[in-house]
């Protein structure tokens, strides 16, 4: 027993050395898509409970995708809402491949991490929670009405990183 309590102190301050080397982000989460597919009404959704109102921070939207990725871009709708019910919507794009369909992105396998800048130099005006939505608004050419789930799309996630203190 003591020395099970011995190991889980030390990966306790190993796991502690880790998080504090990378002390700059302040909100990291993903959420997984069920068979890599979005469907057009299935918003992804993030709850982060602000603290700081002094520091500007960068805000990320990441996007894990397979090769089975049809489109060489993404259309996102990103919104927003304060603490004080104030709703900021974004429509944004991103492009997910170059011009010769390489996959941008880092990793070496079907599977690409793309770390997608959302906010840049954002301050949060307000403590207490702030709600992210992300949806996807990507169409086919036969799919004005977005009803063809998109397809190749594993993960969504959003995280937060501290520019400086």
């Amino acid at each position: 027993m003591k020395r099970m309590l011995k190991k889980f102190k030390i990966y306790l301050v190993f796991s502690l050395l880790l998080i504090s080397c990378n002390s700059k982000t302040v909100f990291s989460e993903y959420q997984s898509l069920p068979n890599n597919t979005w469907f057009l009404n299935h918003k992804i959704v993030f709850n982060v409970d602000n603290k700081d109102t002094i520091f500007n921070k960068n805000v990320f939207i990441n996007i894990r995708n397979t090769t089975d990725y049809p489109f060489s871009s993404l259309f996102l709708i990103a919104k927003i809402e304060t603490p004080s019910k104030k709703q900021i919507i974004d429509t944004l794009e991103y492009q997910m491949a170059d011009n010769y369909g390489n996959w941008l992105g880092s990793g070496i396998s079907n599977l690409k991490e793309n770390k997608l800048i959302y906010k840049q130099n954002y301050l949060f005006l307000n403590k207490g929670n702030y709600k992210f939505t992300i949806q996807q608004a990507t169409r086919g050419t036969n799919d004005v009405d977005g009803t063809m789930p998109l397809k190749g799309i594993s993960d969504v996630g959003l995280s937060i990183e501290k520019i400086k203190e």
